[in-house]
């Protein structure tokens, strides 16, 4: 191992080879050491081949950080893994603070080094259609780390808002009443008819999706696996597709010409604005 240590923090993606980058393939195979949660172990085992692995379970997280940390930091080439993007509820975070309490400084060892990957929100919309296009939010319902009333507070923030929101985490074999509490919520402030999408194992061998409602969405398994997609008021199913539109049609006609009261590359003129605007100039 040379003087000089390396840490690169590598999203893998949903857990098909497909879906990870080159970048992160070419991250994984010039490491000397992989880290990871075993599951994320077990979906690149196929890449890691003579390479020394520390794994460890779901609540070891700081452990694996350290690990990583301390490996690099003595000369090794380190890739830790996170499943989607390091960087969106994965290992990133955790490693920057561990980076911080050691008393790291840029241009010591580690060099730091992070690459992206597709994020389970993406995989999972990708399955279902086009519930992202337009504005939305992710939230986790696990109270592990972070305080149930504020979860609870930027769910019904979301729904007030018109967010299309993806919940992450949302139930466990011991974690049951926050995904029904959050439906309670949301549907204070959605139709009973809104589109919903239950995703479980993106891209994983044991992959399951089912487009529903807000009526009806209860009624199917959810479990920690699973991604939960509620659409925004303007979201709606076409043809077993769940899409959320950006707006276009507001600004223009299907054949590329603007609307009246509109103008290319200029705010959207909506009529309560305009109306409001017209009485001010009248007065």
């Amino acid at each position: 191992m040379s003087d000089h240590g390396s840490l690169t923090i590598v999203g893998i993606g949903p857990g098909a080879h497909d879906h990870t980058t080159p970048a992160a393939l070419a991250a994984i195979a010039e490491a000397e050491v992989i880290v990871g949660y075993t599951t994320y172990i077990r979906l690149v085992r196929e890449l890691i081949g003579g390479k020394e692995i520390i794994r460890a379970g779901m609540t070891e997280e700081i452990g694996r950080a350290r690990a990583a940390v301390e490996r690099a930091r003595a000369g090794g080439k380190v890739a830790i893994i996170s499943s989607g993007d390091a960087g969106v509820y994965g290992m990133a975070g955790l490693v920057f603070q561990v980076l911080q309490e050691s008393g790291w400084h840029k241009g010591d060892s580690p060099e730091l080094r992070l690459v992206p990957g597709i994020t389970a929100l993406s995989a999972c919309a990708s399955l279902v259609g086009a519930p992202l296009g337009h504005d939305f939010c992710a939230i986790s319902l696990s109270d592990l780390l972070t305080p149930w009333p504020l979860i609870e507070r930027r769910i019904r923030a979301a729904a007030e808002s018109d967010f299309v929101i993806g919940l992450y985490n949302p139930a466990s074999g011991r974690r049951t009443r926050q995904i029904v509490r959050a439906h309670e919520i949301i549907a204070e402030h959605r139709a009973g008819t809104t589109p919903v999408a239950l995703v479980k194992s993106a891209y994983r061998h044991a992959e399951s999706r089912m487009l529903t409602d807000l009526d009806h969405c209860l009624e199917y398994e959810i479990g920690m696996l699973t991604t939960v997609i509620v659409g925004s008021s303007q979201t709606f199913e076409f043809e077993g597709h769940m899409v959320t539109p950006r707006g276009y049609s507001n600004k223009y006609t299907w054949q590329g010409d603007v609307l009246a009261g509109q103008t290319p590359g200029r705010s959207l003129v909506v009529e309560p604005l305009a109306t409001s605007r017209s009485a001010e100039e009248e007065g």
